[in-house]
């Protein structure tokens, strides 16, 4: 299997400092402000939600594709929400919203993938048994 990296860099104190996140072709600031308020700039729990949002796409897709059926789409949004719990700041909610475009893909067949997605693809896993509640709306467009 692969390895991937990613460096992130956070120069000065909490609030008043800034940091950057490199990866592959990425490389963006971080703030105190672009993670606890509205700014400029990514936070750590965007660049989750792109994560878990590109990882379940692709292994709904990957389900639907073993049903012998091609997706025409498969469109993700993950919101994350950082939230507090008795040890301090955490991700309390990852709510995924998906809208799948594929013929001959039945609505019962449909829901159960999307749930052994929800449920199995790599990043969801990461989280189970963690802080967060994983939420799913799925809706399949013929």
């Amino acid at each position: 299997m692969s390895i991937r990296k990613a460096k992130a860099v956070w120069n000065g104190t909490l609030k008043e400092g800034k940091g950057a996140m490199n990866f592959s072709n990425y490389s963006g600031p971080f703030s105190f402000v672009s993670r606890f308020e509205e700014g400029d700039g990514t936070n750590p729990e965007e660049l989750v939600g792109a994560a878990h949002a590109g990882c379940y796409s692709m292994f709904l897709a990957a389900l639907i594709s073993g049903e012998g059926l091609t997706p025409k789409s498969v469109e993700t949004t993950n919101s994350v929400t950082l939230g507090k719990d008795e040890s301090g700041p955490c991700i309390t909610n990852i709510h995924l919203d998906c809208v799948v475009h594929c013929d001959g893909l039945t609505q019962e067949k449909f829901n159960e993938l999307a749930q052994a997605a929800k449920e199995k693809c790599p990043i969801s896993r990461l989280y189970a048994g963690g802080t967060a509640t994983i939420e799913l709306d799925a809706k399949l467009v013929g």
